[in-house]
């Protein structure tokens, strides 16, 4: 991801999209299909059914939600990254769910969906993309490609409003920064569905304008060492970033493995979903990142597991 919720800015021509599509297609299997407020698309059943078999198995969705997050999470490792996976169609947005392929963005998405699903007594295709609509959305409404929170400061702060998670704005260190975020509207070139339509990029710098007014809250780099013993399995994790025009340059979950705070995130480097061997901030080493969005996820009734 590189600030925004595309997880990556590559250009692809309709051929070699086309031609990706239709090779994953073959070896994953998909579908796609019209629901009341829009389009859906969904690949991956094999993968769906595998983990949620397991899940009704061994009884998953008794576990606090933040564990829960935490499994289904680790269900996807190994699972190759794929910049732009949202980008099915440059005409109209469409609501797509992808379990073979997954941007940074995409993997927190499905794991947080897959457990609200679990949580609310679901288990199939339209429940799963139920949740995760009202995730990827603003409010949770499904409508042009602006209805999509496409910077992850905008994602934290509508889902956080939906009862989705809590930010911890109280660790120690924390600090608040105001988004400074243009890189859409500026590059609309870079977005396939912003390309030929500059009523699409009004609304997108609208979103902007609006989201310079808001605050969000974040703790420096220097400071995530002292707050890692207060991490739990399941906190969502934004990586802010000092580059021009955006606010977020990647995403990931928090995994506690043998009492140590580690990053589990859809890596663009090692092209596939991984968990850090180092501790979190041991591997936040880029020097444009400045610090960490942290969110913990609530139990549907909205009550944090703390």
């Amino acid at each position: 991801m590189i600030g925004i919720n595309t997880c990556g800015l590559v250009m692809l021509t309709r051929r070699i999209f086309l031609k990706m599509c239709l090779a994953h297609l073959a070896i994953c299997g998909g579908s796609a299909f019209a629901g009341t407020a829009g389009s859906y698309s969904f690949t991956g059943d094999a993968v769906f059914q595998r983990i949620l078999s397991k899940a009704k198995s061994q009884c998953w969705s008794a576990l606090p939600i933040g564990v829960l997050v935490g499994k289904i999470g680790t269900e996807f490792r190994g699972t190759p990254y794929r910049a732009g996976v949202l980008e099915v169609d440059k005409n109209r947005e469409v609501c797509s769910a992808n379990m073979c392929a997954v941007d940074c963005v995409t993997f927190v998405e499905t794991a947080l969906a897959f457990a609200r699903m679990l949580k609310k007594g679901g288990g199939n295709q339209s429940d799963f993309l139920d949740e995760l609509k009202f995730i990827r959305y603003r409010d949770g409404h499904l409508g042009d490609y602006t209805s999509r929170l496409h910077y992850s400061s905008d994602w934290f702060i509508n889902n956080e409003k939906k009862n989705v998670f809590k930010i911890l704005s109280d660790l120690q260190g924390s600090k608040t920064f105001v988004p400074n975020v243009y890189f859409m509207s500026k590059h609309p070139e870079a977005y396939p569905q912003l390309m030929g339509h500059p009523e699409l990029v009004e609304k997108i710098k609208s979103q902007e304008n609006e989201l310079h007014g808001r605050s969000i809250s974040f703790v420096p780099l220097g400071k995530i060492r002292g707050v890692e013993r207060l991490l739990q399995t399941g906190d969502i994790i934004g990586i802010c970033t000092s580059a021009a025009g955006l606010d977020v340059a990647h995403m990931g979950m928090i995994v506690r493995d043998r009492g140590t705070a580690k990053l589990m995130h859809a890596s663009s480097k090692k092209m596939k979903v991984v968990l850090e061997a180092e501790p979190l901030h041991q591997v936040l080493k880029k020097p444009t990142y400045t610090g960490i969005i942290i969110a913990r996820p609530l139990e549907i009734n909205g009550k944090s597991t703390d």
